[in-house]
């Protein structure tokens, strides 16, 4: 009978609503927004990528000003036997 009792005793301490208490509740509503799902976020992410592929198509065809290129030129002369 004791035993009963203290397993009784600890049942109803894990009790979360306690008798004669009220009850609330909150209902809470939570929008959640990505970030890809911003047009002005598009648009500013192709006007980088545009600048970005412009600033390296147009950074070839310039002068290369490295001390590592070299310019080598070659002369061929053809004589022949007459």
């Amino acid at each position: 009978m004791f035993c009963i009792a203290i397993v009784q005793a600890a049942l109803m301490a894990q009790d979360s609503q306690p008798s004669g208490s009220t009850t609330t509740t909150v209902t809470k509503h939570e929008t959640t927004t990505y970030w890809y799902s911003s047009p002005w976020l598009w648009v500013a992410g192709g006007a980088v990528f545009i600048l970005l592929l412009v600033a390296l198509l147009r950074g070839r065809g310039g002068k290369q000003t490295s001390a590592s290129s070299d310019r080598v030129t070659v002369t061929k002369t053809v004589e022949r036997d007459t």
